[in-house]
C-alpha cells in the first residue's frame, strides 16, 4: 500500500512557489538576469515543484485529472529540462515562469489542497 502523501506534495509545491516569487518581489527583470545567487534560488524551487509534480503523476494520476487547470506535466517537463540541460538554462523562460506560470499555480493550488484534503476523509 503506498502512504498517502498527496497532500505532502501539494504542500510542497505550493511552499516553493510561494519561495521563488518572494525571491523575486519587487525585482525587475534586468536585475533577475544579474543576479546568479537569486536565480539559483529561484530555479531550485523550480525543481522542487517539478518534482513534486513528477511524484504526484506517478503516485495520485487519477485525482490530477480531476484537476486539469494545473499543468503538471509542464511543471515535470521544466524539471527535467533544468536538472539535465543546467548549463543550457533559457533565464527568460524562468522569469516568465516566476512572474506568471508560478502566480497562476499559486491561485490555483489552494482548491487542490482542498480537494486532497476531502479526499483523505473519505
Amino acid at each position: 500500500m503506498i502512504e498517502n502523501r498527496l497532500s505532502d506534495y501539494l504542500s510542497h509545491m505550493l511552499d516553493a512557489a510561494n519561495q521563488a516569487c518572494a525571491y523575486v518581489k519587487g525585482m525587475e527583470k534586468q536585475d533577475f538576469l544579474a543576479d546568479k545567487r537569486t536565480q539559483q534560488a529561484v530555479i531550485l524551487n523550480i525543481v522542487i515543484i517539478g518534482e513534486a509534480a513528477t511524484r504526484l503523476l506517478k503516485d495520485y494520476d487519477g485525482f490530477l485529472r480531476g484537476h486539469p487547470e494545473i499543468p503538471w506535466s509542464a511543471m515535470k517537463g521544466m524539471r527535467n529540462r533544468i536538472a539535465h540541460c543546467y548549463f543550457d538554462i533559457n533565464l527568460d523562460i524562468v522569469w516568465d515562469t516566476v512572474k506568471t506560470a508560478l502566480a497562476d499555480l499559486l491561485s490555483a493550488l489552494p482548491r487542490v489542497q482542498d480537494a486532497a484534503r476531502a479526499e483523505n476523509r473519505t
